[in-house]
């Protein structure tokens, strides 16, 4: 049995707006001692999917159904007192800010041993001795004088490094790490990664990372679940992830990331347009207003979440045929042109007798089709 089973979980907050569909039916699990990378740009729902899984995100507005089960027991018909039980003990959780999420009027010392003594029946010596012990397992120097030190007397990578003592201090048995390298340098940002892994082998704790870089999970993480507008559109293992990718949008995370192996002068590869509104979220594939590889039938189907051919193991949601996908990642690799790609697919469906033919403009069609229900700055994208 998996430790953390989620399944078709749905988030959903009431606004002035409209419904935010944060989270729209997402499912993966995670095995005792596995980390789990979860990648996408901000606002995909990674976060509010792990706040879930906390307990943080219940409100008067939010709407939350499917399945969220962690050691057997289900988590979201669990009571309020029932999570804070487990919330802090065998789930912790390391916030996106450490500074926002230590308090400024306490000591970093005396937070981590009301961290130990809500869930430890132990004194208070006994507690701050255990603080101390943790401040000096995370690589903070002189932890004994540092524990009566306040947050702002802490660099950044200290404070994360506090935190992260602060949420393995009671052994928990999953470690939620949301984005714990923002505004750190990258020598701090792989010490951080480092301790993480150092501490989860040592604990025997499950992880899941939550970041927006891909480049963050690719040496730590077992597997990948790669989310856009609230759904994961692609799960796999790392190795898979990285070495035969099949879904656009993640093609364009991958060449966002800077390589050693690329010339000094040449310019990173942007995703073109921007995410998609979660209230008014367009008609069928969520990416086709900015998919380079769009196809008219995408803009009315909605596609599922499927194994791969062949590789069960490796799920995608796109409509594109597989044999297509594996053809425009190796043209991708081997330093083809998006646009290219994208006239050439264009050309097959002209062929095949679809609306863009009928129109007798490709680029038209594409605008009028993918227009409503979608922002217009969206909808420009996609004629581009």
């Amino acid at each position: 049995m998996s430790l953390l089973e989620i399944t078709d979980l749905k988030v959903h907050f009431e606004t002035d707006d409209g419904l935010v569909r944060a989270v729209d039916g997402i499912s993966y699990t995670v095995d005792r001692g596995q980390t789990l990378g979860i990648v996408g740009e901000s606002g995909s729902g990674k976060s509010v999917s792990s706040l879930t899984v906390m307990g943080l995100s219940r409100s008067r507005n939010a709407h939350i159904s499917g399945s969220i089960k962690f050691d057997g027991k289900e988590l979201l018909s669990a009571s309020d007192d029932d999570l804070r039980e487990i919330r802090g003990d065998d789930i912790a959780m390391i916030f996106q800010d450490p500074l926002s999420s230590l308090h400024p009027f306490y000591k970093v010392g005396a937070q981590i041993v009301e961290a130990i003594q809500t869930h430890r029946d132990v004194s208070k010596s006994q507690a701050r001795d255990r603080a101390v012990e943790m401040l000096g397992l995370v690589g903070i120097p002189e932890p004994r004088k540092r524990a009566d030190a306040y947050p702002h007397e802490f660099s950044g990578g200290m404070r994360q490094r506090a935190m992260i003592a602060m949420a393995l201090a009671n052994d928990p048995k999953l470690l939620i790490a949301d984005e714990p390298t923002t505004a750190l340098d990258v020598t701090v940002q792989a010490q951080i990664l480092e301790l993480i892994e150092r501490l989860q082998s040592e604990f025997d704790t499950a992880v899941v990372v939550i970041t927006h870089d891909l480049g963050v999970v690719a040496e730590m993480a077992d597997e990948i679940a790669v989310m856009y507008a609230g759904r994961i559109v692609e799960h796999a293992d790392t190795d898979t992830i990285f070495a035969a990718p099949e879904h656009p949008y993640t093609w364009g995370l991958l060449s966002s990331i800077p390589r050693l192996d690329s010339p000094r002068d040449e310019e990173l590869v942007p995703i073109a347009g921007r995410p998609p509104s979660l209230i008014n979220l367009p008609g069928g594939c969520s990416f086709h207003p900015r998919c380079p590889y769009v196809k008219p039938a995408h803009m009315t189907t909605d596609p599922l979440l499927e194994p791969v051919p062949d590789t069960p193991r490796h799920r995608v949601a796109c409509l594109l045929n597989a044999d297509t996908r594996k053809q425009l990642w190796r043209e991708l690799r081997e330093g083809t042109a998006p646009v290219d790609a994208r006239a050439r697919v264009m050309k097959d469906v002209a062929a095949e007798g679809s609306a863009v033919q009928a129109a007798g403009d490709t680029g038209s069609t594409l605008t009028q089709a993918s227009g409503e229900g979608r922002p217009a700055a969206a909808t420009e994208e996609a004629g581009t």
